[in-house]
């Protein structure tokens, strides 16, 4: 056919970042992710105008998903993030903010693209090196023979997702049942080399957070008709009941793998003749009950297959729970892998962000020889990506209240925005943003974006108090590095870009 209008030429836009229009769609999108940041955050609600479903949430992954982004600048930044979530599950808005954080900072400074970009790759290597390393002030390694700090860990992840609409105690109960479905998918008797199994979560709506459960095997959902077997058949032929075989049909595919895992069965093509190795057996085979529906409870000798049977209130709060209970599943395996944690709540930014000032401040000739910049470009890279990664940790704070920094830890306080002025700072606070260190020890503070002379924050960390801190907000440090990681390499992306070409046919 032909066409009805002349094509169009192509858009060519040369220093994007120049554009008021830009910042502006940029500025939006950091206002966005930053005010549904942590346990505070505030929920978005995301629809098509065109009817269809509504989806609430806070999460990344979701916001992401249900957001439509045309720019092609904000189009990198979002790619980048969902790319991260989709191979870590979380710190999704702690690397959007700070790629938005980075972007905007090197913005004002006004020195060029290649200084920065240089300079931030440096400081990214300063910052992963330290957080790899065993002077690190803000990492702690898990022991699996202890619950505690891995509870830790899934319960600050559902902490800072409110559309859960969980209480504390809610919180407690799925923190301690998501850890359970973990510890039961790894093998007992693993060697060097483990290969996890399965955990399934089953959906539950409109009953009770506390009759969730965790049990082991699988829980296959009866229908109606498969409560009672109906005894209609002539005395010359038998029904498989009658060899003690049960078929269920229909069970779709991503029950498949679990089922093949529990009981040692292959699947049955459409046209296939059925072999021996088509059947499998299992330990126990019942019927279950929760709430209103009915199922088959297959359970394994010994498989690493368990089902999480998931329960909230409504539609709209179970499907965060999922994804929340899906990504802390996630984590842990991480954490398996990499057996350590970061102090949460906004200390291991200001803790970073302070380190790497002091670094600069007191070792800057080695930056320098291998940049080639000076010390006035230096110093104000330095400051713009360490203010950066200060920002995150004050987008914590929702209601006006004050946020503060020690200048012992470099840790991250926070107070209530209806807290009277006062001189005595310890009054006010009780606990820094992880929960690690009180108030009422000898602490000077600063105003978070207030401007101080650098100092070298204590990087010894109390094994006496994590041992005996029930209640640390921690990180995954596998999810958290990649973050940083992506973050400072989308913004050096985007700072580099000088053309955009959009065909608009």
């Amino acid at each position: 056919m032909s066409r009805f209008e002349a094509k169009k030429p192509s858009l060519c836009q040369s220093e994007p970042l120049t554009s008021e229009k830009v910042r502006a769609k940029l500025s939006v999108f950091r206002g966005l992710v930053s005010s549904c940041y942590g346990p505070e955050g505030r929920l978005k609600q995301l629809h098509n105008g065109r009817g269809g479903s509504v989806c609430t949430t806070s999460q990344c992954s979701a916001l992401l998903r249900n957001l439509p982004v045309t720019h092609p600048i904000v189009k990198i930044l979002t790619t980048s993030i969902q790319n991260h979530v989709s191979c870590f599950s979380d710190c999704g808005l702690f690397t959007a903010i700070l790629c938005c954080n980075l972007i905007e900072n090197a913005q004002r400074i006004e020195l060029t693209p290649t200084t920065v970009i240089k300079l931030n790759k440096h400081l990214l290597s300063l910052c992963t090196d330290y957080l790899k390393s065993k002077a690190c002030g803000c990492r702690i390694p898990v022991d699996f023979g202890s619950a505690q700090l891995l509870l830790c860990l899934v319960r600050s992840i559902l902490t800072s997702k409110p559309a859960c609409m969980l209480t504390k105690k809610e919180i407690d109960h799925i923190s301690t049942l998501v850890l359970r479905a973990f510890l039961l998918t790894i093998p007992e008797n693993a060697e060097d080399h483990i290969i996890l199994g399965k955990s399934l979560i089953v959906p539950l709506k409109g009953q009770r957070v506390s009759d969730s459960a965790v049990l082991p095997g699988v829980l296959i959902e009866m229908s109606e008709d498969q409560l009672i077997l109906p005894i209609q058949k002539s005395a010359a032929l038998k029904f498989f009941s009658t060899h003690n075989i049960i078929a269920i049909d229909r069970v779709g595919a991503a029950l498949m793998e679990p089922l093949s895992k529990v009981t040692g069965t292959q699947p049955i093509g459409s046209l296939d003749l059925i072999s021996p190795s088509s059947y499998g057996t299992v330990k126990e085979l019942c019927s279950a009950k929760f709430g209103s529906k009915q199922f088959f409870h297959l359970i394994p000798n010994e498989a690493t297959i368990c089902s999480l049977l998931l329960c909230n209130r409504n539609d709209t709060a179970w499907d965060e729970l999922k994804l929340t209970c899906q990504a802390a599943l996630h984590v842990l395996q991480l954490t398996l892998r990499e057996p350590w944690v970061l102090l949460g709540g906004g200390c291991t930014e200001t803790h970073l962000a302070a380190y790497i000032r002091h670094k600069a401040f007191k070792e800057p000739e080695g930056i320098l020889s291998d940049n080639g910049c000076t010390r006035a470009e230096l110093h104000l890279v330095v400051e713009a990506f360490c203010s950066a990664l200060a920002s995150v940790a004050g987008s914590l704070e929702h209601d006006g209240g004050d946020v503060l920094t020690d200048m012992k830890y470099g840790h991250f306080w926070s107070v209530q925005a209806d807290t009277p002025s006062v001189f005595n700072w310890p009054d006010s606070l009780s606990r820094c943003g992880c929960g690690l260190y009180k108030s009422q020890e000898e602490l000077s503070w600063s105003f978070l974006k207030s401007t101080h002379h650098p100092f070298a924050p204590n990087t010894c960390l109390p094994h006496e108090v994590v041992g005996s801190a029930a209640n640390l907000t921690v990180d995954c440090l596998t999810a958290k590095l990649s973050g940083l990681q992506a973050a400072v390499e989308t913004a050096n992306l985007i700072l580099d870009i000088s053309c955009v070409i959009e065909d608009k046919n």
